[in-house]
């Protein structure tokens, strides 16, 4: 993880929605939904992390295939991304806004 800038980002945000949501005193309900939403992106970007690895091991070389594999990868990372921003503008929104707003 030390290697992986995209690592640190999640857990970095990962640390910022867990201080929200116990500052929030959010419901037990929430709290699974950001928790789903934080899993989402941890096991895609481990799951890109590997697939980009093993392309990277068994092709050394410029390679369509091998792009399209990464990119792929990638892609889902981007997909569990949105999501999670989703997640967190729908459950941390609403209690953030009141908080904010007095």
């Amino acid at each position: 993880m030390k290697n992986e800038l995209h690592m640190r980002i999640h857990a970095i945000s990962a640390v910022i929605v867990a201080i929200l949501a116990v500052a929030l005193k959010l419901q037990p309900g929430d709290c699974l939904w950001l928790l789903s939403a934080v899993v989402a992106v941890w096991v895609t970007e481990l799951l890109n992390t590997a697939i980009e690895r093993t392309v990277d091991l068994a092709s050394p070389g410029e390679s369509e295939l091998a792009k399209i594999a990464k990119d792929t990868a990638a892609g889902a990372v981007l997909v569990a991304s949105v999501y999670a921003v989703a997640v967190g503008i729908v459950v941390l929104g609403p209690p953030l806004w009141e908080k904010l707003a007095g």
